[in-house]
């Protein structure tokens, strides 16, 4: 049986035309129902709204935008597990759960994800930037009712993070450099820093960035265009034993592996341009190991985890808070980098 509900929903139709309006949200007696307290705006989420395309995701109709959030539970299905009022982080993940990479538990890689918040199919699959939204009960992580939202709504890029870190093996005692030091750089620096990593070097061309960097755990801070910094950490071989790319820049991803020691590996999740150049007679002689990282698996819930003991304190980057009713002005202020690492709105 199908239920219906009046919602605000956050929607952007084209580039630069954002509007909260009224929807009429329909959902079954199997979806939960959760009423969104906060949500974090994301990368993808500014490039909808500048460019109404984020990556190859093109815009062919109005869709809800948002991914990170976090809310209480409105009403469940029986058997569920979850209650009226339960806080959950919403793992923005909706992958087929049947098709061979699902079943080998590669879930992230699933050709079918329907994505939150992503205009990769058609019709689209709207987001969580509304007063109220309708998930899968497994998509919900419930957290402790005395741990701050603000916090726990960063759990999806901290999943992120802590995939690429696992897609680096182990950390311990290990040299770390993080080249890209905006929200996801920074939360692969603390996440390393929790894993164990003994040094861990940032870099990037913002002075604000750089000091986030060092506030979430970076041993130091290092403006890339430094050559003399930067020359040091290419004798011998190469100084680090793991480089997490996190800007997507060119330049940076074709650092790298003057960086990574002989037999270190680069993990990149910087998404950037589609193709570029890159040093590949210097990474087969090192015998470098280049991993790619997309989006995380059972990562959300640990996430969800770090953030609720505390292991993570991601707050440094939380520049700014909007009520959904200033949309325009949350996502101009979080398109400013010179302003802005992460920028929350706060749904009635």
């Amino acid at each position: 049986m199908n239920q219906s509900k009046e919602i605000i929903a956050s929607v952007v139709s084209a580039a630069h035309e954002v509007r909260n309006e009224q929807r009429t949200l329909e959902y079954s007696d199997q979806q939960v129902l959760v009423k969104v307290e906060r949500g974090g705006i994301c990368g993808s989420d500014i490039h909808y709204f500048q460019h109404g395309r984020a990556g190859m995701s093109v815009l062919k109709q109005p869709m809800i935008i948002g991914h990170e959030f976090v809310g209480r539970i409105a009403g469940a299905p029986a058997g569920s597990g979850l209650r009226v009022g339960q806080a959950v982080a919403v793992n923005p993940s909706q992958p087929c759960n049947h098709c061979q990479l699902c079943l080998e538990g590669k879930q992230n890689l699933c050709r079918e994800m329907r994505f939150m918040g992503s205009a990769q199919f058609f019709p689209h699959v709207n987001g969580g930037f509304a007063n109220y939204v309708a998930v899968n009960a497994f998509q919900c992580v419930p957290y402790a009712d005395d741990a701050d939202a603000r916090v726990i709504a960063f759990a999806e890029p901290l999943a992120v993070a802590i995939h690429a870190i696992r897609q680096a093996g182990d950390l311990v005692g290990k040299k770390v450099l993080v080249t890209g030091s905006g929200p996801i750089g920074c939360l692969v620096i603390a996440a390393a820093l929790a894993a164990g990593a003994a040094e861990i070097v940032a870099t990037d061309m913002s002075e604000r960035c750089r000091k986030l960097a060092q506030q979430m755990g970076a041993t130091a801070a290092v403006d890339p265009t430094d050559q003399q910094i930067t020359a040091k950490w290419q004798e011998n071989g190469g100084y680090f034993d793991i480089c997490f790319e996190a800007s997507g820049a060119a330049a940076a991803i074709a650092s790298t592996v003057g960086f990574t020691r002989p037999k270190g590996r680069i993990v990149q999740l910087g998404m950037g341009a589609a193709s570029t150049e890159f040093p590949l007679g210097p990474l087969l002689v090192k015998e470098i190991e280049l991993a790619g990282s997309f989006r995380f698996i059972h990562e959300f819930e640990t996430a969800v985890r770090w953030l609720e003991s505390g292991r993570i304190n991601p707050l440094p980057l939380l520049s700014a808070e909007f009520p959904q009713q200033q949309l325009v002005e949350a996502l101009e202020t979080a398109s400013d980098k010179n302003l802005a690492a992460k920028v929350q709105l706060v749904f009635a």
